[in-house]
Order: C-alpha cells, then sequence, then structure tokens
C-alpha cells in the first residue's frame, strides 16, 4: 500500500456540543458543513507529521515525569495546531479558562509548543515548528 496522505483527523466525542465549542472557539477551526450534527472542514492544511508517541514520553515532555498523573484522562492521540504565535494563542486560551498542561515553551528538539487536554481527552499542542518553515 502506498499512502498518498493523512486525509483527515476525527476526535469522537462523547460530548459533540463541548467539543465543537473548544475546536471552533478556543482553538480557531472554521466548520463549513453541518450533516447531521457532524460538523466538518476541509479548509486546513494537511498533516505534515504522524507518530507513534509512547505515553512515558508524553508524560515526560508534558510533566517532567515518564509517568501520566492519575487525576487526569490518559489521551489516546495528540492532534498539534501549528500558529504563528505560540505564547498568544496560550494567552487566548486561558483567557478563555481553558487549563493548560504547560505553558509556552520551546521543547528540546526546537519545537515552541504549549498543551491542554480537549474535551475529549485528546492531547491538543498549539505549536511553533521551525524545521516546516525553512
Amino acid at each position: 500500500m502506498q499512502i498518498l496522505f493523512v486525509a483527515g483527523v476525527t476526535p469522537i466525542s462523547p460530548d459533540p456540543a463541548a467539543s465543537l465549542a473548544f475546536y471552533r472557539d478556543a482553538i480557531g477551526v472554521e466548520f463549513e458543513n453541518d450533516e447531521d450534527g457532524y460538523r466538518s472542514t476541509s479548509k486546513l492544511g494537511g498533516v505534515k507529521h504522524l507518530g507513534v508517541w509512547p505515553l512515558a514520553d508524553a508524560a515526560q515532555s508534558c510533566f517532567g515525569t515518564r509517568e501520566w498523573p492519575a487525576d487526569l484522562p490518559v489521551p489516546q492521540a495528540t492532534i498539534e495546531f501549528e500558529v504563528q504565535d505560540v505564547a498568544a494563542g496560550e494567552a487566548e486560551l486561558v483567557a478563555a479558562g481553558h487549563i493548560l498542561i504547560h505553558a509556552t515553551r520551546v521543547e528540546p528538539w526546537g519545537q515552541t509548543t504549549a498543551r491542554l487536554l480537549s474535551p475529549e481527552g485528546l492531547l491538543i499542542g498549539i505549536v511553533r515548528t521551525p524545521w516546516l518553515h525553512d
């Protein structure tokens, strides 16, 4: 099989209204379609990275420990939204009442990130990835 590209990412939500509000209002996704409650858009650019991230590595990146905190949902995936200014995105999220897992910082691999959990428990990154802009 020859993979051409990632065709889509779609969180499966037990609370679609909360998820819609999060992705539309907090993250800024402009949904263009509504088919019986299934909201979607094809206006976002393509996926530039797909990986398998061990939970211990995600915990280390988020919390500085190899164990995911027992009081937080264990994420099943991460979605990273590339933005111009991570600190400005962080400020918008905090002003809207969202609780960050960690504030804006530069990761050891050079990517600037701020992270939080979505309503359905996905690990969301607001990021700036320098090598995607070279």
